[in-house]
């Protein structure tokens, strides 16, 4: 949360449980008078046409709040260098943002919402709850782009998806991203290791690494969920579509699956025979990650394809960055090793109530220039959901040669799942996961938290269900 704060920073710990009480707060503050009496045509408005299909107003502002993760904010900033070529005047005013929820959940409620907002980052809002507060975006798709074809046709398949909300699609997921394990192709190859496509060779690779005087895994308080993501892309590749839908649904039980419990037990084993680096639910996710891409204490860490970025000023020369797919539990899982969890990431989103919706969209559609995808890809070192602007040679960049390589390895296994996102879950499940990994709750004790945290939530007559099929 870049899926880490942002970071997927990516990903900042939601202090608190916001995300989850925000589902409810926001439907309340959906149905107040302010949040439907307000036109959702409101603002400065110009002349609709091809150029201006949204009718954003010359010489007019957008304020964008943008999560401040593994990615940073310029990207957006860098929108106003093609901005003023299709609507004269439009200018973007980024502010970053790193605790979504708590910084912006006020301004929902006062009927006052910034025009475009990255809701990214541990702490984001819960959809459902700001749902009928948000523009829908079907018309961005239909407009062209800044080279005169059609946003549709310059997209990969299937990007509305993770935006779309009860049949409304209200979140353009920006960037293309690839979850695996990362790993220092230098180092490994150095000492003679290969990297682990099961659960019980990466074991081995911890012996291995104790010998060197190293670990296997470092996590920080903040991304401690990254070995939640971990443990459920193994565990849908064990068990299939029968996993990923009962853990989407809220089933009773569903973190009980032998799939999920065959992976958390090789994590108690690993976490008991000490593979993790000591004091990491004491440790801000950014320093710990260095101890794996600087100092090398770790040589393996699960994140999003936004790591590579996050840490470029605290990897090791001629790290290499690499990454590899999650690890399997057994030889013969439901889905291939190379089945891959990849998806659009970073939603953006478009508030009805904010003072320039219209040039909120038309920030987006400059976004999805090509020369604005380009720039994305080249400087953060990952892909956009706009096709052909990452080169072969990636930039120079290993980590965004190996996405491209996962990502075709996998081919059609592919797969996603939004539940943690879709009812705002990862500040409450952070406790137990910093708890389990620190050693101080075993796995019986993770399985039954992490069940409660679903539960309370499906039981919620309160909370909108997405009912996931």
């Amino acid at each position: 949360m870049t899926i880490r704060a942002g970071s997927l920073d990516r990903r900042t710990l939601l202090r608190g449980a916001i995300a989850t009480a925000a589902v409810g707060s926001f439907a309340v503050a959906c149905s107040s008078p302010s949040s439907e009496d307000k036109e959702s045509d409101s603002g400065p408005k110009g002349e609709k046409s091809a150029n201006n299909p949204f009718g954003a107003a010359a010489n007019s502002t957008v304020e964008a709040a943008i999560f401040d993760g593994g990615y940073g904010t310029d990207y957006v900033d860098y929108a106003n260098q093609v901005l003023g070529s299709q609507v004269k005047g439009l200018k973007v005013q980024v502010k970053p943002v790193v605790d979504i929820a708590p910084q912006l959940q006020p301004r929902f409620v006062g009927g006052n919402p910034p025009d475009l907002i990255d809701n990214s980052g541990e702490d984001q809002i819960g959809f459902l709850g700001i749902l009928d507060q948000l523009e829908e975006l079907d018309d961005l798709f239909e407009a062209s782009t800044y080279e005169g074809k059609k946003i549709a046709d310059i997209v990969y398949p299937g990007v509305k998806d993770p935006g779309t909300f009860k049949d409304k699609f209200v979140a353009l997921n920006y960037v293309m991203t690839v979850y695996g394990v990362w790993y220092s192709k230098t180092l490994f190859e150095e000492n003679g290791w290969t990297p682990p496509k099961t659960w019980d060779e990466a074991l081995d690779l911890g012996q291995e690494a104790k010998k060197k005087g190293k670990y296997l895994f470092v996590h920080g308080k903040e991304a401690a969920t990254y070995y939640r993501t971990l443990l459920i892309d193994s565990a849908i590749k064990e068990g299939g579509d029968e996993v990923r839908l009962a853990l989407e649904n809220l089933e009773k039980g569903c973190w009980s699956h032998p799939a999920v419990q065959g992976v958390i037990k090789v994590m108690e084993t690993m976490v008991k025979q000490k593979m993790f680096v000591p004091g990491g639910s004491g440790t801000q996710f950014q320093k710990a990650q260095a101890i794996w891409s600087n100092d090398q204490k770790a040589l393996l860490y699960p994140s999003g394809g936004w790591i590579e970025n996050e840490m470029k000023k605290a990897t090791k020369a001629d790290f290499q960055m690499t990454g590899i797919p999650s690890m399997t539990l057994t030889d013969k899982p439901a889905l291939p090793y190379e089945a891959l969890r990849a998806a659009a990431g970073e939603p953006f989103i478009v508030p009805k109530q904010g003072k320039n919706p219209a040039g909120g969209k038309e920030v987006l559609r400059a976004m999805l220039s090509e020369k604005a995808a380009a720039n994305f890809s080249k400087t953060k070192l990952a892909p956009t959901i706009v096709k052909g602007t990452v080169p072969a040679d990636g930039y120079g960049s290993t980590a965004l040669v190996s996405q491209t390589k996962m990502l075709e390895a996998a081919g059609t296994n592919i797969f996603n799942y939004m539940f943690v996102e879709t009812y705002g879950l990862n500040t409450d499940q952070l406790v137990p996961w910093n708890s389990f990994l620190a050693g101080d709750l075993d796995g019986k004790g993770l399985t039954s938290a992490l069940q409660k945290i679903s539960d309370k939530v499906r039981e919620d007559d309160s909370v909108d269900k997405v009912k996931v099929s």
